[in-house]
């Protein structure tokens, strides 16, 4: 069973812990200083079974300002939230910038608690309740309901426990299209007998006993000894749940709040991320690049500068250190300088390019106005072309298929990017087979860069796979054709039965043909060389020196009648058998050693076995 988790929130001393308390019997104020003091100062937990029979987990924040960042990290990856407001002293500053935080990050369900109704008569609380619903309009909590109720008396408490139930009954399931857990870190302890220990809210995916993990972004690796969630030991942990991991093979000095426990591969952390960006209501100036920041996502925190796209509503983010983020994440932005919340947002791309270009804004919108199903779409129009390993990390989603694309081997390419590598090199062929109408086609190296520069422009990189893969379905098409080291057009048909080439064939026919320069002396020029050699009328047994097929064939033949009969093959008799010399006879030996037929041994060849 997966449990539901809930935020408290609320101004200092409006009796969230009390309340906690009175609904769950576990005092979430764990330490003897927060109950000296009075106040939470770091997160408590608590749980409850509702009638219903599903489990609710209470996180319990500090409201004091001081404490604020405590209060971000227990309600960073947590969407449901009980929001506690005293009858008797009504809406305070910390209930202010509370709501700001959780107006910014969303929530899938809220209550308004309003406390210690003990305290005040009818008519105040009258009061707080119009108090209230001003404060909140417009804001994620508009529409809330409100239970009245007292952690002294236990009035409302009954109703509380109902509107939980309620709440819990229609929040979404913590599990994604992927199954691709992550469990931001917000405590980390040890336990003698057992070891490292860390807890958080899981999210995304289950984690089992036994699993290999990683703890990013430092990339330390460990494997899950046990889980256990409320007390109760498990075999599986599902979203979203409070979830203590036992790790074996990390040091509890190696991990800190702030950290995420994923899968290994799963998951990139990103020093650099672009975003949607809203200022707080009533904030007193606007947001500017000049300020000290800090961004808080999950249990994490990170100091950051910023970069506004103009006045598009988007931003370009610079971590101090890596984050792990999915797209579609929200975050909180305090400036640091003055210790107050004045803006968050919404990641939209966690791997943006290095220059974001003109237009940046225009790209971001797309991404903001798209469901998470779409932004595969969107990622490979972007790009032109990416891996399919890489769309769960940059997208939260592996699809069967992409909108707008096709997929080339491991790769998924935009049809636009398609359609301008085939443009491009059935063009370059064409002109290629117009200037040289007898060759058969050009080198293989040749397109293989023209490919390359033309994913280099679209800014995708000449991945050499992804090089192959594009030639290699033009061929399935039946666009190109390759023979050896050259490739063409299918629709090519070399020009090869006309006068030169029959007097190239007849000038380079016999034992001892002339070599290639001395080709070139008699009128022959390179393209009919070429071409002869593309056609495989010529084979080229050296830098300078060619031999009709003719020739080339009866010296193979040659070779395997000398191995037949067991005579040595040397080079001597080899001459001797082909009627050629020793200029020649080398060079076709050494032509057949590359090709794999002989091998050299001391003055002999061996042929090989086929």
């Amino acid at each position: 069973m997966s449990l539901h988790v809930v935020a408290t929130a609320g101004h200092v001393d409006h009796g969230k812990s009390s309340l906690v308390l009175r609904l769950t019997g576990t005092d979430p104020d764990r330490f003897e200083e927060e109950k000296r003091r009075g106040l939470t100062i770091d997160l408590g937990y608590a749980w409850l079974t509702l009638p219903s029979g599903a489990e609710v987990g209470f996180v319990d924040v500090p409201g004091h300002e001081r404490f604020v960042r405590n209060m971000l990290a227990g309600v960073g990856p947590v969407r449901m939230v009980l929001f506690v407001v005293a009858a008797d002293e009504g809406w305070k500053p910390q209930s202010e910038e509370h709501l700001a935080i959780i107006d910014i990050l969303g929530v899938h369900g809220a209550i308004i608690a309003l406390t210690k109704c003990d305290l005040v008569d009818s008519e105040g609380l009258q009061a707080a309740r119009t108090e209230i619903a001003e404060k909140t309009a417009g804001t994620a909590l508009e529409g809330a309901p409100v239970v009245v109720c007292s952690s002294v008396t236990g009035d409302g408490i009954d109703d509380l426990i109902a509107q939980l139930d309620r709440m819990v009954a229609s929040a979404p399931a913590g599990v994604s299209e992927v199954q691709r857990p992550r469990q931001f870190i917000d405590r980390v302890f040890t336990i003698k007998g057992a070891g490292t220990v860390v807890t958080g809210t899981l999210t995304g995916g289950s984690l089992l006993v036994g699993h290999d993990v990683e703890v990013l972004p430092e990339g330390v690796r460990a494997r899950i000894r046990g889980l256990q969630s409320h007390k109760r030991t498990l075999e599986e942990a599902e979203p979203t749940s409070r979830v203590a991991v036992n790790l074996s093979g990390v040091e509890r000095d190696d991990l800190g709040r702030g950290d995420a426990l994923v899968l290994p591969g799963q998951w990139r952390p990103t020093s650099v991320f672009e975003a949607s960006i809203r200022p707080v209501r009533g904030l007193d100036k606007p947001l500017s690049p000049r300020g000290a920041y800090k961004i808080f996502a999950g249990s994490a925190e990170r100091d950051a500068r910023l970069r506004f796209y103009g006045d598009s509503g988007f931003v370009r983010v610079k971590l101090a250190h890596p984050l792990v983020l999915d797209v579609l994440d929200r975050f909180v932005l305090r400036e640091a300088g003055r210790g107050q919340t004045v803006g968050g947002g919404v990641v939209l791309d966690i791997a943006p390019p290095s220059r974001p270009g003109a237009d940046a804004p225009a790209r971001l919108a797309a991404r903001a106005s798209e469901s998470r199903d779409g932004i595969a779409s969107l990622l490979v129009s972007e790009r032109g072309a990416v891996p399919d390993s890489d769309l769960p990390a940059l997208t939260g989603t592996h699809p069967g298929e992409v909108g707008g694309a096709t997929r080339v081997g491991d790769w998924w390419v935009s049809d636009r990017m398609l359609s301008a590598v085939s443009e491009a090199v059935a063009s370059a062929l064409a002109e290629f087979h117009t200037a040289n109408p007898m060759r058969e086609g050009t080198d293989l190296g040749h397109v293989r860069t023209l490919t390359s520069d033309q994913l280099t422009r679209s800014r995708i990189g000449a991945d050499p796979a992804l090089v192959e893969a594009l030639l290699g379905r033009l061929e399935t098409q039946g666009v190109l054709v390759r023979s050896g080291s050259a490739i063409r057009l299918a629709s090519h048909e070399p020009e090869t039965g006309n006068e030169d080439v029959a007097r190239l064939l007849a000038a380079a026919a016999g034992p001892t043909p002339p070599s290639i320069p001395e080709l070139r002396g008699a009128g022959f020029d390179d393209s009919l060389i070429r071409a002869a050699m593309d056609s495989g009328a010529l084979v080229r047994i050296g830098p300078d020196m060619i031999v009709t097929a003719e020739l080339a064939a009866d010296a193979e033949s040659t070779l395997r009648e000398l191995a037949a009969q067991g005579t040595p093959i040397t080079v001597s008799m080899f001459r001797e058998r082909l009627g050629t010399s020793r200029k020649y006879a080398v060079p076709l030996l050494e032509h057949f050693d590359r090709r794999g037929i002989t091998r050299r041994d001391g003055d002999r060849r061996i042929l090989r076995a086929t």
